[in-house]
């Protein structure tokens, strides 16, 4: 492969930046690291993730091979989501970039807030 085509839409560099590009995919499976969970203490755990958003994003997470769900019979029936081999294996790089927006998090605000600055100075009244 040459350089050029390093990141063509069909190619393996994009498909793994499009699975960390939706802000929750790497937020539950983060909240997954410590194992199985329900769906209710998945959203304990993260907070300010709405049932429907939670569950698009296990459904997602699932379809990719990143997490298994298992149902278990009973009164209530009741659903556990835990993390695959596959996406147990994205910990190591959600937690190398949780690190670099520690560590450079307030330079990116900063350099927002000079373009939000900025981009209202020149803008007609």
């Amino acid at each position: 492969m040459t350089a050029d085509q390093n990141f063509l839409a069909d190619c393996r560099a994009r498909l793994a930046f499009d699975l960390l590009a939706n802000t929750w995919n790497a937020v539950v499976i983060w909240a997954l690291r410590e194992g199985p969970a329900r769906p209710g203490q998945l959203r304990e755990r993260i907070g300010g993730i709405s049932p429907k958003v939670l569950t698009e994003t296990l459904r997602r997470l699932q379809f990719n091979g990143l997490v298994e769900r298992r149902a278990y019979m009973g009164a209530p029936p009741r659903v556990e989501y835990e993390l695959t081999r596959l996406g147990q294996s994205l910990l190591a790089p959600i937690e190398a970039f949780g690190a670099w927006a520690f560590e450079h998090g307030d330079e990116v605000m900063a350099a927002q807030e000079r373009e939000d600055a900025t981009s209202h100075r020149s803008m007609p009244c």
